[in-house]
């Protein structure tokens, strides 16, 4: 595909548009694509969602760039522990797939619009019950609630998980973090204040949260994570923006590279689809990912490109984008 002379001149010489299928509906979508770019330091992953404007989406190229033309931060671990992501799905299912790729820590997507606060605290109970009681728990609301739904649902949610680890995004105002975090004894991640925030350190000034969520593409690239967590002053959990392996592995970077790193990261998402870019997907044993940077294999970048229609979309894109930088 056609590459933007704002890109090319940031030392990007090969573009791949791809698509793969999701396993099941996550984040109201079934079908997960993006662009692969290649520069002087290897593949990187561009992958706004489609929801994502120019502007917004001008963050995530930017990762992108510096990912395929800079080299990484040198590591300062070669594991990182994940969690298990557990989709709005029955208890059931919820209870198996808690325990594939040996996970210690699982985060539980709760508050859809299809599902009640009941169904919730039954996939909380079936995560727990699977997981044992030694696991940590979490769950995730997306913002989802009012404070006062939040206030109503997190005590039910907190008792049917045996103890939640934290809460991510449950309201999508700073003032109702706080709000939580002064209410309750639960403590409070925050997700979109920081990655959909014109200001990113402004839930951390606010005392809104007791820890951060980062995930690199939003949030423009590892080292730009790397000094957002400093300035912050907050301990951190890296999560993907549901990616191929090529854009895990920046996630993991990250992880490997912050001074501390408390919390399992929820980097353990190439399992959500049915196939991959790489010959060997990052996918979790015994509950940690390999800190690694897998290349591409050019069978499976043509087994999974996008279609033509789909590529002039993502042609589109990339050059909205690039007018952005």
């Amino acid at each position: 595909m056609r590459i933007p002379s704002a890109v090319r001149e940031r030392g990007i010489d090969r573009v791949h548009a791809w698509s793969i299928p999701m396993t099941t509906r996550f984040r109201g979508i079934t079908e997960r694509d993006g662009l692969l770019l290649h520069g002087p330091a290897g593949w990187s992953e561009f992958s706004p969602f489609w929801d994502y404007d120019a502007e917004e989406s001008a963050a995530w190229l930017r990762a992108a760039l510096a990912d395929a033309t800079a080299q990484r931060p040198a590591p300062l671990r070669e594991q990182i522990e994940v969690n298990a992501t557990i989709p709005v799905v029955p208890a059931v299912v919820a209870h198996r797939i808690a325990t594939i790729g040996g996970a210690r820590t699982a985060k539980v997507k709760v508050a859809d619009p299809g599902t009640s606060l009941a169904e919730d605290a039954e996939r909380l109970e079936a995560v727990r019950d699977a997981m044992g009681p030694a696991a940590r728990l979490r769950i995730d609301a997306n913002a989802a609630w009012t404070l006062e739904e939040a206030l109503a649902a997190l005590p039910m949610l907190d008792r049917a998980a045996g103890g939640l680890e934290y809460a991510e995004q449950p309201c999508a105002e700073l003032e109702d973090l706080a709000a939580l975090r002064r209410a309750l004894d639960i403590p409070i991640a925050a997700d979109e204040s920081v990655r959909r925030a014109e200001d990113p350190l402004l839930v951390a000034r606010a005392e809104a949260a007791d820890l951060l969520v980062m995930k690199v593409q939003p949030l423009g690239g590892v080292q730009r994570c790397l000094e957002l967590a400093e300035q912050a002053g907050l301990p951190v959990v890296v999560s993907s923006a549901l990616e191929s392996s090529v854009g895990l592995s920046a996630g993991l970077a990250l992880a490997a590279a912050l001074p501390e790193l408390p919390y399992a990261c929820g980097l353990a998402t190439a399992t959500l689809l049915t196939g991959d870019l790489v010959d060997a997907p990052l996918r979790a044993a015994h509950g940690v990912l390999p800190v690694s940077r897998p290349e591409p294999a050019p069978e499976l970048l043509e087994r999974h490109a996008a279609g033509a229609e789909l590529t002039d979309h993502w042609e589109q894109r990339l050059e909205a984008c690039a007018a952005q930088l």
